[in-house]
């Protein structure tokens, strides 16, 4: 099995779209804002087994202090295998020394985001305004 890890990677529509789905993520139902998004992020990052698609993330940032993680999935059936981790390191470089690095994290997720160093941000209370069913 040959695992790549990419930053800004060209993806396709319909492979995105597939890697949302298999995690139940709502955004996989507006594709064509989605792809914007993930195009739009300031940092891109995919997982790809033998060629294909199996994980991807992305990072908001100003480019100098803040930088924020909205999105990272890894397909059900390559969960486990280090990918996600890879991928948050590869990020984790390209935003290393920045002043705040934060995420949301919910369910299992929190675990994961704990083992590569997150905590929780001291009293914050996450918050939003979100149109979505569930991420």
């Amino acid at each position: 099995m040959n695992i790549a890890i990419s930053l800004n990677d060209d993806i396709a529509s319909e492979e995105v779209v597939a890697l949302y789905k298999a995690n139940q993520w709502s955004s996989a139902d507006k594709p064509s804002e989605l792809m914007k998004a993930l195009r739009n992020s300031h940092s891109l990052v995919t997982a790809r087994v033998d060629g294909k698609l199996v994980g991807i993330g992305n990072a908001i940032s100003d480019g100098h202090l803040v930088v924020y993680y909205p999105h990272m999935l890894v397909h059900p059936e390559h969960q486990g295998r280090g990918i996600g981790r890879s991928m948050m390191l590869a990020l984790g470089e390209r935003y290393a020394g920045f002043h705040q690095q934060m995420l949301t994290a919910d369910g299992e997720a929190i675990g994961f985001y704990e083992r590569i160093g997150f905590v929780r941000a001291g009293r914050t209370v996450p918050m939003w305004v979100y149109s979505g069913t569930e991420h």
